[in-house]
């Protein structure tokens, strides 16, 4: 980042359940020069996730109805109003929040106004990600070309948008497909959108819950067809 540019005001927003053994380590490997808040949206712990986030800095929000976009939306009403970019990521120490500075800096330089981290194109651990997501990665790509012109190669978790930017959207998905619902949203609004390689670790304790279970990649895939097809749909009646 240019240091002659104003920084603007980073949010960090960390979406956990059940990551007891690994929420500190997340919060710890968040670059302190770039985020100017951590936080933490506790989506029905059943173990001690919020207080291990607490003590290693991290400001908590309860959400205790699941779903991945219901958890991310909490910590977006709880951030504060001077954020100008917001990050998200998982809270099982798969991300790599110390390569923080690849997503933030685009927007900081005013080249994109939504950045995604791309695990595919990164160095991945190996086991940390199935075949089928990434294969599901490459087919949401496949779509996005097709109705948009738009080249994406994984849905990670990894991102970075501008708040404005990310507010224009209207984003509505609770629950596993929020990230595509913000990737189709922002391709046909023809938000700046940047893809950047990160690496991407196997979790640290307990079991995915994705891709940890039949029923999670089950879910999981059913409620990314349900979005990809319900936006697509939006797109041609828009074409019509």
């Amino acid at each position: 980042m240019n240091n002659r540019q104003r920084k603007p005001y980073i949010s960090v927003i960390i979406a956990a359940l059940n990551e007891e053994a690994a929420i500190a380590n997340v919060i710890r490997s968040v670059p302190k020069n770039l985020a100017d808040e951590i936080v933490v949206v506790d989506n029905g712990s059943k173990d001690r996730t919020a207080e291990v986030a607490r003590a290693a800095g991290a400001r908590i929000v309860n959400e205790p109805i699941p779903g991945y976009g219901r958890a991310f939306r909490a910590g977006l009403r709880s951030i504060s109003p001077e954020c100008e970019i917001v990050v998200f990521l998982d809270g099982d120490v798969s991300d790599c929040p110390e390569m923080m500075d690849r997503l933030v800096t685009p927007i900081s330089d005013g080249t994109a106004d939504f950045v995604i981290g791309s695990r595919t194109r990164g160095a991945r651990e190996r086991g940390s990600m199935n075949f089928h997501q990434v294969l599901a990665g490459y087919c949401v790509g496949f779509v996005l070309r097709l109705l948009y012109g738009v080249h994406s190669t994984d849905m990670g978790p990894f991102r970075a948008i501008r708040r404005d930017t990310l507010e224009s959207l209207g984003l509505r998905e609770e629950t596993y497909g929020w990230p595509l619902e913000m990737q189709m949203r922002a391709a046909q609004a023809r938000v700046r959108t940047v893809e950047v390689p990160v690496d991407y670790r196997r979790r640290a304790g307990g079991q995915s819950k994705i891709a940890g279970t039949i029923r999670g990649s089950f879910l999981a895939a059913s409620r990314i067809l349900i979005t990809l097809a319900r936006l697509a749909l939006y797109q041609r009646k828009d074409r019509g």
